[in-house]
């Protein structure tokens, strides 16, 4: 299967790079795109390194060809995997807004092509009636989610926000493969 894996920032991106792994373990083709921010939290190189293909971060990564990379990148998707999904892209994505490659790639996306939703953030950013609205959106257009786990969170709290374990979300791509 042909898999983007939209990593947005959250200090969760860092497991990003198991799920990638575990990805091209298993077969799949694995397309990373990520923020900006989420580059703070983890390198390109790193995600770059564990998918064997090259990661969009801005649009002015696809300028060594004359096609639009992140259109064509939505075309031959068989599946667009956010995880994390922080608020920030949760809220640009619910809105139809494309501010960066991957809020792009979602909007270029054939309707048929399913979205898988991990997200990760603090517990009351992930329980405020603006974040459960935009949730609200994105499952009546469409996109599944894999809810976030309890847990300590990376802000010191406890509670839900933690990104579902790598296993869970490898469980649910499986059966979207199937």
């Amino acid at each position: 299967m042909n898999i983007i894996l939209g990593i947005s920032g959250s200090i969760a991106a860092y497991k990003a790079a198991d799920l990638a792994s575990q990805l091209v373990k298993q077969g799949h083709t694995v397309h990373a795109v990520m923020t900006r921010s989420a580059t703070e939290f983890i390198t390109p190189l790193t995600i770059q390194t564990l998918t064997r293909q090259p990661v969009l971060v801005t649009l002015e990564d696809e300028k060594n060809s004359w096609k639009p990379g992140h259109i064509e990148l939505a075309d031959k998707a068989d599946l667009l995997l956010l995880a994390p999904a922080s608020a920030n892209l949760l809220g640009h994505i619910a809105n139809g807004l494309a501010p960066d490659t991957l809020t792009s790639v979602y909007l270029a996306l054939p309707r048929s092509t399913p979205v898988l939703i991990a997200p990760a953030m603090n517990g009351k950013m992930w329980l405020h009636p603006a974040t459960q609205r935009n949730v609200a959106q994105l499952k009546q257009d469409g996109c599944q989610f894999i809810d976030p786990a309890e847990g300590e969170l990376a802000c010191g709290y406890e509670g839900i926000g933690r990104l579902a374990a790598v296993e869970d979300i490898l469980a649910r791509v499986a059966t979207i493969a199937s």
